[in-house]
């Protein structure tokens, strides 16, 4: 009975689709527009499915990348002019510490800080930070407080 009701019903929404599209008066227009609609939705599709595509190949790209550089790639040593300007890069990017007052060497990859600094924890702090940056050998500081004598030059640490 279900089933019969089903066939019934289908093949009646069958017949109006038909008297809809077949219409002598409307029906030309009618189908044009269901022809546009329907390829209109196919092109969308296709485009959608082309994003799709693109995002998940530049997502495999990524993932590729990121189990190829899993381990960073050993840096080659700077030289000491290079050693210089990153560690006046690196270390002085705070605003709070003397940029000014101190005078940064590089020789053969040891770092020696010079100059006056207001208070004597900074020259340790300063000590510290520069020891983290690549490519630094040894720190030789010859930071001191306003009056103090400067210290001679030590043994690299």
């Amino acid at each position: 009975m279900a089933r019969k009701l089903v066939t019934v019903a289908g093949a009646g929404l069958a017949g109006v689709a038909l008297g809809f599209l077949a219409d002598p008066v409307s029906g030309r227009r009618r189908r044009h527009e269901l022809r546009d609609r329907a390829t209109a939705l196919v092109r969308r599709g296709g485009r959608t499915l082309g994003y799709e595509a693109r995002g998940a190949g530049a997502k495999a790209y990524g993932l590729k990348q990121k189990a190829l550089h899993l381990r960073e790639r050993p840096k080659p040593e700077p030289n000491d002019a290079t050693l210089k300007q990153k560690v006046e890069s690196e270390v002085f990017r705070d605003a709070r510490l003397p940029k000014g007052s101190v005078v940064v060497n590089a020789e053969h990859g040891v770092v020696v800080l010079r100059g006056e600094i207001e208070r004597p924890e900074l020259a340790a702090e300063l000590e510290r930070r520069v020891r983290t940056v690549h490519g630094v050998r040894g720190v030789e500081n010859l930071l001191h407080p306003p009056g103090a004598p400067a210290p001679m030059h030590q043994a690299h640490s």
